[in-house]
């Protein structure tokens, strides 16, 4: 079945990243070749995808209702993939593996912000459970502003098993929790082949997947909350574990988008 994108990030990296199949360009009629919109239709014109002009009716349709900004791209499924290709990956680098393991998010919102931090810090792929949890839908694709169609993403059915898998790998698996005598993020060093595991949105860890980390570690906070958005959260947590890894990689601050 094909996935409608909107918005001009998620549009332009879903072309730029080429692992899709890229079916057609759908601009608001009376949109402007300037900005953005002139990127995503350049794009599209050397890409070869058919590019339409159409009523703002039918983003709104295509988007249900989403930011779309004038832009929709008609594209295949997600390709998802195995968590043997993310370890290929941290081979390939020549990098001790480095991923992020999502227990039952729900909300696209939160997901996508994950990614987009994701792939700012060289995550070697992102791995969620099938059932129960959001997937790569439209709206995370937008959320992450195009992040996700560059990153390796695994759908796995059980996401305890594999995390056992990654432990057969030599994977460290690191879930963040709050309570009482749970060590500190900043007491703790990240350099090591590492798999992020975050908690769902107000329930966090489940018991079995909380139980087959090998080290559970909390946030220091001050404040009156007692927690922190799951996204904020992971976002500290990911940056603390590329940190502890002397910032490998590192080339330039990316422009905003």
């Amino acid at each position: 079945m094909p996935e409608f994108l909107y918005g001009h990030w998620a549009v332009i990296e879903a072309m730029r990243s080429g692992r899709r199949k890229l079916e057609s360009l759908m601009i608001y009629e009376k949109s402007e070749k300037k900005g953005s919109v002139a990127e995503a239709v350049t794009m599209a014109e050397e890409l070869g995808v058919p590019i339409q002009r159409v009523q703002r009716r039918i983003l709104d349709d295509l988007a249900k209702k989403g930011n779309h900004q004038g832009v929709v791209l008609r594209v295949g499924p997600f390709p998802y993939c195995d968590i043997e290709d993310i370890l290929a990956t941290a081979a390939e680098r020549n990098e001790k593996p480095f991923i992020l393991m999502l227990d039952l998010l729900k909300d696209p919102q939160n997901v996508g912000s994950l990614i987009r931090v994701s792939d700012a810090v060289g995550i070697h792929g992102i791995i969620i459970q099938e059932r129960r949890s959001v997937a790569v839908t439209p709206s995370v694709v937008n959320a992450s502003s195009g992040a996700v169609e560059h990153i390796n993403v695994a759908q796995v059915t059980n996401l305890v098993n594999a995390m056992k898998e990654l432990k057969e790998n030599d994977v460290w698996l690191v879930g963040l929790d709050v309570g009482p005598n749970i060590p500190p993020l900043d007491k703790t060093d990240l350099n090591m082949a590492i798999a992020v595991v975050m908690g769902s949105e107000g329930e966090g860890l489940r018991r079995l997947v909380r139980d087959t980390c090998d080290l559970l570690l909390t946030l220091p906070m001050r404040g009156k909350v007692g927690s922190l958005n799951v996204a904020t959260a992971g976002a500290i947590a990911l940056y603390s574990a590329w940190s502890a890894r002397d910032w490998n990689g590192w080339v330039h601050a990316p422009k905003n988008k």
